[in-house]
C-alpha cells in the first residue's frame, strides 16, 4: 500500500472530483480541511491550505497545490473510453495518449492542478 499527500485548494471540490472522475472512495474526513481517500492499494490524503502540511517552511515557502510533475499512477482498463468521458466532463489533460509496447498513458490534472497519470497495461 502506498500513501500520497496532495495539497489542494479546495478539499470539497477535490473529494467530489476524485470520487466522480476516478472512482475513489472517502475513507475519512476532517471537515473541509482534510480528506483521506482510497482506491485499491492507494491511500490519497487531500490536504487543504489550513492543514499542518500547509504551514510555511522554515525559509518561508508555503506549500501549495498543483503544477509539478510528481504524480501517482492510476491503472485503468479502458484508457481511451475514460479519456473520452473525462474530456466531456471538462477534465484538463497535459498531453495526448502515449503508447509504448502496448501500454498507454496520459496525464490529467485534478481541480488544483495536481497531476495524475492514467495508465493502461498491455
Amino acid at each position: 500500500m502506498a500513501t500520497v499527500r496532495y495539497m489542494v485548494n479546495d478539499v470539497e471540490e477535490s473529494v467530489d472530483w476524485y470520487v466522480s472522475k476516478l472512482g475513489f472512495e472517502v475513507k475519512e474526513r476532517f471537515g473541509s480541511v482534510i480528506a483521506i481517500m482510497g482506491h485499491g492499494d492507494l491511500e490519497l490524503i487531500l490536504a487543504g491550505p489550513k492543514t499542518s502540511a500547509g504551514q510555511p517552511m522554515s525559509d518561508g515557502t508555503v506549500p501549495r497545490a498543483g503544477g509539478g510533475w510528481a504524480r501517482f499512477l492510476h491503472t485503468v482498463d479502458d484508457l481511451e473510453g475514460l479519456v473520452t468521458d473525462l474530456g466531456e466532463q471538462g477534465v484538463t489533460f497535459r498531453n495526448d495518449i502515449v503508447e509504448n509496447q502496448g501500454r498507454k498513458q496520459i496525464i490529467c490534472e485534478d481541480p488544483s492542478g495536481n497531476v495524475i497519470e492514467l495508465f493502461q497495461a498491455s
